[in-house]
């Protein structure tokens, strides 16, 4: 690369505002999609027909922004379109499954009232991604002890980190809150799970955040700094906080983009050739791949030369239930904006709990305000102007 081009490329974190406004803009589409997502959890609905309207409202969405080709500065010529769509495929994952139930239509199921259904899905604009998941009882039924017990939790937990991902604050210092929490309510919070960095087309950028820390689960501790990324993945469960494999089929996969391998057969290449074209460095669903008979046999062969990266589908015990919410959180100067997730409304009165939040340094935590501090400028224009940041 030459001087020129380094000195024309692009500053891809919260410092340009540009990136700012697209992580906004996926993050209002996040936001829609998942409500539209929420309303569809009705009594026997089919889950497969509800992922795909997720998924089809975030490329809806996303589709109508970004439409002109942009100037690469370094480079004359038309410019280049800028990329766009699902980050994540949509999943709805019910009771003790932990995540990543987006099934193919004939392997599908319907919900029941009463389940708890757990909502994940992520889309870009020009690779800056927004992801949520949030926890629904389906049906709107009321329910106690456990269940209702763990959905407090992963919410409490959520607000807390909500206030603890700030510039100078440690990812330590999340993954104890959510232990505290955990074991005021009686649950676990889940082994394996991870909050990541997000940066441009990465979802899993290298800053994690344990969701629980145990003997062989440790990650490098390190401090948040500003115009950094987050999305935030909370998940409790009344079991023992610990995943096992499943017996149903895994359909959401990322392109291991550090291995190529020429498969042998014909649909396996047609196969890993759309995914390259169409799913170059973000997670996708099988049920996205235009012929369902090339998805099956192209990700076994894709899979054993190790060219995929599974998402599998995980549970708990079958009589555990686990909760999950998710959120992105921008770190900007005025302080950590959350930019996706609904509040708790209803779920608060449906879920009837009699525990709560006893560490009094938790307590304190949750009662201090999660809105980004407004800097004091003279003059209502200035008010105005910080207001908008």
């Amino acid at each position: 690369m030459s001087d020129n081009e380094s000195e024309n490329e692009e500053i891809s974190d919260l410092s340009n505002p540009d990136v700012t406004t697209k992580y906004r803009a996926s993050g209002d589409i996040v936001n829609k999609a998942l409500q539209k997502v929420i309303d569809a959890c009705v009594p026997d609905a089919d889950i497969a027909t509800i992922c795909d309207l997720g998924d089809k409202i975030l490329e809806e969405e996303t589709g109508k922004l970004y439409n002109k080709k942009v100037k690469d500065g370094s480079k004359d010529g038309p410019g280049r379109k800028i990329e766009k769509g699902i980050a994540f495929p949509t999943c709805v994952s019910v009771n003790e499954l932990l995540g990543h139930f987006s099934p193919l239509k004939g392997e599908s199921r319907q919900l029941k009232a009463g389940d708890i259904a757990k909502i994940d899905l992520a889309c870009h604009i020009d690779g800056f991604i927004a992801a949520a998941a949030h926890t629904i009882i389906v049906g709107g039924e009321k329910v106690e002890d456990k269940k209702a017990d763990v959905i407090h939790a992963a919410w409490n937990a959520a607000e807390a980190a909500l206030r603890l991902v700030q510039v100078g604050n440690t990812n330590t210092q999340v993954t104890q809150a959510f232990a505290k929490i955990a074991e005021d309510f009686g649950v676990k919070p889940m082994q394996g799970v991870l909050s990541h960095q997000l940066k441009k087309h990465v979802i899993d950028g290298n800053r994690t955040i344990l969701c629980a820390e145990t003997e062989t689960d440790k990650v490098e501790e390190f401090e948040f700094e500003m115009n950094e990324v987050y999305s935030i993945d909370v998940v409790m469960s009344t079991g023992e906080g610990k995943g096992k494999e499943t017996e149903l089929r895994n359909t959401v996969y990322k392109r291991a983009v550090e291995n190529s391998y020429l498969l042998k057969t014909q649909k396996a290449r047609q196969f890993i050739s759309e995914v390259n074209k169409r799913f170059p460095a973000l997670p996708f669903t099988l049920r996205a791949i235009e012929d369902e008979q090339v998805a099956r046999v192209g990700v076994s062969e894709a899979k054993r030369h190790e060219l995929l990266e599974e998402y599998p589908v995980l549970k708990e015990a079958p009589t555990a239930v686990v909760a999950q919410f998710k959120f992105t959180v921008l770190l900007l100067p005025g302080g950590t904006k959350k930019i996706t997730g609904p509040a708790i409304g209803k779920l608060a009165e449906q879920a009837v709990t009699t525990k709560a939040v006893v560490d009094e340094d938790m307590k304190k935590l949750l009662a201090s305000s999660a809105n980004p501090k407004k800097a004091k400028k003279k003059g209502k224009d200035g008010d105005k102007k910080e207001e908008e940041k």
